[in-house]
């Protein structure tokens, strides 16, 4: 891979970086502290092509590649982390409609998605009892004539109460013979469809910007042409969604510790205890040294990640090894943060404590620490 960026991905993050200070810094700790996106910057991420990043021109997408992709989302997360999970899955969801999609399905959903008609795309795979163990799916499709009919329920839903489309994983299979992960078929649900309800938005620890709510189907009809994909083949596409969301998700976590460290700089130098800015001591430059070396390895994790992905290369691997480094990268990286802030670290006065709780579920969702673990283990360790 290049380490140097394209004319094309140097715009990209431009637009997302220019983007993001202007019109997404200035309101972060609103959107923080009121738990709401302004419709206004999910309509503007939009307008300047960065809900549809690497979705064909043809769709809608900006067609940029997955490298400005992960560029722009760092961008955005620096600025503000709720803004960036939300545009994150938008982007995973119209990506993973122009890849399975039919042409109905991708000329209908991928240009509302791209210009944020739809304000955001969701993905409903979680369920209560099937996190990491997506097998353990209760959700249920039947054939019902010309229809599908869904009942079960979902959790951790981003983007639930404001989303157009979902994107639904459901068992199809006869449970005699497709157990575990077989048997899984993947559906478009329209917000509004009879059946579908949108559950309360969870009281959360950070991102709270971002609604995060549970879904319930009950006797939800959707037409045949709500299938996407293969009959009993929504487990694959789920697996190749999770491993290009690592990449985001990773590029999200980089983009939160950007802006710890950049904050840590100026804190450091302003702030004096005994006739000298903190910055002077070893102590704080030590912890400066880390989060700058720490930050760096974990962008060229993301983007070997992406230029895998890009140039159609295997890359659940690297995927896996950017997401464990950049998140737990990024909590070690807040905790300096409020560290080297003091006192004033730990109030809502300076946004390092918002960082902190922003970071922390960045090891959790899109597959835990442990679930990387258990990826790239096997990956190393190979066929048994």
């Amino acid at each position: 891979m290049h380490l140097s960026l394209t004319e094309a991905q140097t715009l990209v993050q431009k637009t997302a970086r220019d983007f993001a200070a202007r019109a997404i810094a200035p309101k972060a700790a609103d959107i923080d502290k009121h738990g709401k996106i302004p419709v206004e910057i999910i309509k503007g991420l939009g307008e300047v092509g960065l809900l549809a990043v690497n979705v064909p021109a043809g769709l809608g997408g900006s067609e940029a590649g997955v490298v400005s992709y992960a560029l722009a989302m760092q961008e955005v997360a620096k600025a503000c982390a709720s803004t960036a999970v939300t545009m994150a899955v938008t982007n995973m969801v119209g990506e993973v409609i122009a890849k399975f999609g039919t042409d109905a399905q991708k000329t209908y959903a991928c240009p509302k998605l791209a210009s944020a008609e739809w304000l955001a795309g969701a993905f409903a795979l979680s369920e209560t009892g099937a996190g990491s163990d997506p097998g353990a799916m209760r959700t249920t499709a039947k054939k019902d004539g010309d229809a599908f009919v869904l009942d079960g329920e979902k959790m951790w839903i981003t983007s639930g109460p404001y989303a157009g489309v979902f994107v639904v994983w459901a068992r199809t299979g006869d449970p005699a013979t497709h157990k575990g992960t077989r048997g899984i078929s993947c559906f478009l649900v329209e917000a509004g469809t009879p059946g579908l309800r949108v559950g309360k938005s969870e009281d959360k620890m950070g991102l709270r910007g971002s609604s995060t709510s549970s879904l319930s189907f009950e006797n939800c009809r959707v037409p045949e042409s709500a299938l996407l994909g293969e009959w009993n083949g929504g487990f694959k596409i789920a697996m190749m969604a999770l491993d290009g969301g690592r990449i985001g998700i990773s590029s999200q976590a980089i983009g939160i510790a950007r802006a710890a460290l950049e904050e840590s700089i100026v804190y450091a130098k302003d702030r004096k205890a005994f006739d000298h800015a903190i910055g002077d001591f070893q102590a704080v430059q030590w912890k400066l040294a880390d989060m700058k070396r720490d930050i760096d390895a974990a962008h060229l994790l993301s983007m070997r990640a992406a230029w895998l992905k890009e140039n159609g290369k295997p890359f659940s691997r690297e995927a896996s090894m950017a997401k464990l480094f950049a998140s737990e990268m990024c909590n070690r990286v807040v905790n300096h943060g409020v560290q080297i802030h003091g006192g004033y670290g730990y109030t809502r006065e300076f946004a390092a404590e918002r960082h902190l709780r922003d970071a922390r579920v960045t090891t959790i969702y899109e597959g835990t620490s442990e679930v990387q673990r258990i990826v790239i283990a096997r990956n190393v360790l190979g066929p048994s």
